[in-house]
């Protein structure tokens, strides 16, 4: 039996309902050799997994180029980009297509978007996406977002068609709202056609100890159509596509992997610059006594922090 596939809302875009999270095998967090991370997902992909999510400033596009080397089945690719003017987005599609060696992306996403007021303030970037889509170098066009005000903004945005978001069983992450209110605008979305493909299942980490359930409970809501999900190992891979089919884990994979909780490190050599704190949308960070602290029960593992950071003193280990 194979991964699922589904099409995602209205787009007629069939993807795997497991979808390949591609932070994980990059710079920011296990920072694996582009061969190294190019087998993950080639054994990924080699297990029926069709869509890979990625982003302009996860640099994993190397990987993934690897990856597709001499493949010829069918694989989707999203990506998302901060960029709020046109140049920026042209810019930003421009570095997807070259350093993918495609002549398209399948999905292109406005990055973390929070409110109504985040989306007008994008909408010269969302434009250019949409001129983009018109010329074929764009299938769908969406956004990605932690927020449940962003959700329900993007209700009445019809151009909007597909939504990321952040969902999980405990509600770790979920802003403007809890778990209860994200379903809600999640269910709503969808039933207006929205694709949803919800990231962030495992609560970034905290959850990795009970990953069977966890993941189960964002595959049984029926608004959602894949789930993406970061992997570092073959071992992994193995393993989600195993949950993903509703198959129990074996032992011996289970012990492989580990399923321990992931931690957000800080290098000896930080000097509490302070630039990482305003990037983290939780709240986890905080200078004291000229160094970053982190509040472990607030951080969700989304290396937004370690993108900024100027001497390179954070990564999700």
């Amino acid at each position: 039996m194979g991964i699922e596939l589904r099409t995602l809302g209205r787009t007629g875009i069939m993807v795997s309902r497991l979808c390949f999270g591609s932070l994980t095998i990059g710079p920011f967090q296990a920072n694996l050799t582009v061969a190294e991370g190019a087998r993950v997902l080639r054994h990924a992909l080699e297990q029926g997994v069709n869509f890979i999510d990625t982003a302009d400033s996860y640099d994993t596009y190397p990987y993934i180029r690897a990856a597709l080397g001499g493949w010829t089945g069918e694989v989707v690719i999203a990506s998302k980009s901060y960029d709020y003017t046109a140049g920026g987005m042209a810019r930003s599609l421009e570095r997807a297509c070259q350093e993918l060696g495609r002549e398209w992306v399948d999905i292109f996403l406005l990055h973390e978007q929070e409110t109504a007021l985040t989306l007008a303030g994008h909408r010269e970037a969302l434009d250019y996406l949409l001129s983009a889509k018109q010329r074929g170098q764009i299938r769908a066009v969406g956004i990605s977002t932690h927020s449940v005000a962003a959700v329900e903004a993007a209700l009445g945005m019809p151009e909007i068609e597909v939504i990321h978001p952040l969902i999980n069983c405990r509600g770790i992450g979920i802003t403007n709202g809890g778990r209860k209110e994200m379903l809600g605008a999640v269910e709503k979305a969808h039933a207006a056609g929205k694709g949803i493909y919800a990231m962030k299942a495992l609560g970034g980490g905290h959850l990795i100890s009970m990953a069977p359930a966890a993941l189960g409970f964002v595959l049984g809501l029926p608004a959602v159509d894949a789930v993406a999900v970061g992997m570092q190992s073959q071992a992994e891979v193995d393993m989600n596509v195993a949950l993903f089919q509703g198959q129990p884990v074996p032992a011996e994979l289970a012990t492989e992997v580990g399923l321990k909780p992931r931690r957000l490190h800080v290098e000896d050599w930080c000097q509490g610059c302070g630039t990482c704190v305003p990037a983290c949308p939780q709240g986890a960070l905080q200078v004291r006594d000229g160094r970053v602290e982190v509040d472990a029960g607030r951080c969700i593992f989304c290396s937004y922090c370690a993108r900024v950071c100027p001497d390179f003193c954070l990564k999700v280990v």
